[in-house]
């Protein structure tokens, strides 16, 4: 079953949708909601560095601008065949300001994937509940 088969109707198209300014990987990024399926995004990168998004970041922006905070899981797609693409820091920190139970998936072209909880990947997180002990 080729990746396009399992991926929701639409988001092969948004391979396409990615913009870069570097030789990088194309990233999709589909995060589960209840009671919404699916927030489709892609990474927008800038020839300022730091001033690019990610599509991990992008997809989270995307769905609490349209109301949903309740996230379980995350899938990232990318045409890089070689390695599993893994969110950076800085949206793994994000993704944990929402929760610590979220299931990664990190996938390859080929239908491979990994599965990682976020807890897994940002150990000994800072998080909001934190915040109360100061």
């Amino acid at each position: 079953m080729s990746r396009s088969e399992r991926m929701p109707k639409g988001s092969e198209a948004m391979f396409s949708h990615g913009y870069r300014t570097t030789v990088g990987a194309r990233l999709l990024i589909l995060v589960l909601s209840p009671p919404c399926c699916t927030t489709l995004s892609c990474n927008v990168e800038n020839a300022c560095y730091p001033l690019g998004i990610c599509a991990e970041r992008t997809a989270i922006q995307k769905a609490v601008s349209e109301g949903y905070v309740n996230f379980r899981a995350m899938a990232i797609a990318s045409n890089t065949e070689d390695d599993f693409i893994v969110p950076c820091g800085a949206c793994r920190q994000v993704m944990r300001e929402f929760s610590r139970d979220w299931d990664i998936y990190m996938t390859k072209p080929d239908g491979t994937y990994i599965v990682k909880t976020l807890q897994e990947l940002l150990p000994l997180s800072f998080g909001p509940e934190d915040l109360k002990k100061f």
